[in-house]
């Protein structure tokens, strides 16, 4: 049975799935020396396939760049008609040693299907043509997920503003290059953002609005159509807004979707939705649009209101560095913390939808999911809730923390999951000081700690923590600190060189342990 040449990245990598190659690319690679002879210039390759059977049409699934000789090419016109039912995107035929020349009656059916025909010269072998479709997917692959991780980072700080929703909407807008519009069940506009559409564009809108946001059981979470060559979508919000009065103005009052005026406070328990209107779909929109869903959705979040806005944009500005004293008031009172650090135990790349499930499951709408170059999901939560092992996550959590000491519990979540994941534990709490250790003033300990470390940098300083906290095991301390055990053992060595001491000495290991614990 055939099988494909090139499984597609997009059916099994996570993120946005892969851009598909145009035609044109493939034909602009001079050293594969193909060349169109019949259909239309535009396709779209998902995939590579080879066959040499008289019918492939059950083992295509749309999409390919079909490559054959025409070993069993008997009747062309049927077999580009099912080649077309099939979806497959063109045809590429290898000229020599079957044929000496492409058969006149293929390229007459391709011109009469509407299906590329490419001839592949000898010199060209198939799996080079499968493998330069591989690289120009690749390298499609990595814009988009470039694209997708700006427009994260984006709407991330769009979400730490002052008045974080239309941030929010105008960023999405700036990103997809279209209008993002914040709209109630019954299609009013409450927040708008780029360019204004046309009012038969806008009428589609609020019918999909209309749709994904019916109270009644199973109601689309989602919706799409298109609208004279518009690309539309409605996504159902988990919450309602706190709109300003009539009469009151955006305040990024510039462009065509700027200084647009908003109506009244809304009914309580009204839902809402984000609507879409683009030029065009690009593969990584969806993405992009998913974590806008999850943003307004906490800073419209029912039970809460404007209040839960405010301290779910003041996790934002925590994490990205600003100081306790800025997000106290929007954090409020309250207290005290426990911070969690997370990953995907599958090893997967953890995006802002599985994220807020996450924070759901944990009983907290204080998401952050790792945009940018960090990887972990963390966590907010306020006392009592406690951290309980999730399916499908290994958990780091520290201990209930004051408000001013949450970016060293964050530090400390960040050592107490890599202690999970070194000792393959669903969950990893950080052990509070107890014993003997706790009889000692801190402001001396920390004192003492800082003397005796003194010669270490912070890199070391934590490889020797994390070796001691994992009894010196040099495995587990690699798996924790993502380095090969070679660099432990460089690490622990230039430790012991630097302080001048054993450290297989058993007091020597409890004195910097007491000292670490201090940081």
């Amino acid at each position: 049975m055939d099988e494909p040449s090139m499984p597609s990245p997009s059916v099994t990598a996570p993120g946005p799935p892969t851009p598909p190659v145009p035609l044109a690319a493939l034909l602009a690679r001079e050293e594969l020396g193909l060349r169109r002879i019949a259909g239309p210039a535009d396709a779209d390759l998902l995939w590579v396939h080879t066959s040499e059977m008289a019918d492939p049409y059950p083992y295509l699934l749309g999409g390919e760049l079909l490559l054959s000789a025409g070993v069993l090419l008997t009747d062309p016109d049927r077999y580009v008609a099912r080649l077309v039912e099939a979806g497959a995107a063109a045809l590429g035929f290898g000229v020599r040693p079957v044929h000496e020349s492409v058969p006149e009656a293929l390229v007459e059916a391709c011109d009469r299907h509407g299906l590329p025909l490419l001839e592949v010269p000898p010199e060209t072998p198939f799996t080079t043509i499968a493998r330069a479709v591989w690289r120009l997917m690749a390298e499609a692959r990595h814009r988009e997920l470039r694209r997708v991780t700006r427009a994260q980072q984006a709407l991330a700080t769009a979400a730490a503003r002052p008045d974080p929703v239309p941030a929010v909407l105008h960023q999405l807008a700036a990103h997809l290059d279209g209008r993002a519009l914040l709209l109630t069940a019954t299609g009013e506009e409450l927040h708008t953002a780029g360019r204004r559409p046309s009012p038969e564009t806008a009428a589609a809108l609020s019918r999909l609005a209309h749709l994904v946001t019916r109270d009644r059981p199973g109601a689309p979470a989602s919706a799409t159509d298109t609208a004279g060559g518009t690309h539309l979508s409605a996504y159902a919000l988990g919450g309602e807004i706190h709109t300003p009065t009539r009469g009151d103005r955006h305040p990024q009052g510039q462009g065509q979707a700027q200084g647009e005026r908003v109506t009244a406070p809304r009914p309580q328990g009204e839902r809402l939705a984000l609507a879409l209107a683009t030029r065009r779909r690009e593969p990584g929109d969806h993405t992009v649009a998913g974590i806008a869903v999850v943003l307004l959705s906490l800073l419209t979040a029912p039970h809460r209101g404007t209040a839960a806005a405010d301290r779910s944009a003041a996790l934002v500005r925590l994490l990205l560095g600003a100081s306790p004293a800025e997000v106290a008031p929007l954090l409020g009172p309250e207290g005290p913390w426990t911070v969690v650090h997370a990953r995907r135990t599958d090893g997967t790349r953890a995006d802002a939808l599985t994220a807020g499930a996450l924070g759901a499951s944990l009983g907290s709408t204080l998401v952050d999911a790792g945009y940018g170059e960090a990887d972990a999901v963390r966590v907010l939560l306020q006392e009592p809730h406690a951290p309980a092992p999730q399916p499908g996550w290994t958990l780091g959590a520290t201990t209930p923390t004051p408000l001013p000491a949450l970016p060293t519990a964050d530090l400390r979540a960040a050592r107490a999951l890599a202690h999970a994941e070194a000792t393959r534990t669903p969950l990893a709490t950080e052990t509070p000081a107890t014993g003997l250790a706790s009889l000692i003033p801190p402001d001396r300990a920390a004192a003492h700690a800082r003397t005796l470390l003194a010669p270490l940098t912070p890199p070391l300083a934590e490889t020797l923590r994390c070796w001691l906290s994992l009894h010196g095991s040099w495995d587990r301390t690699a798996v924790a600190l993502a380095v090969h055990r070679n660099t432990v053992r460089q690490r622990i060595g230039r430790c012991a060189e630097l302080l001048g001491t054993d450290l297989d000495d058993m007091d020597v290991r409890t004195e910097l342990w007491f000292a670490l614990r201090q940081e």
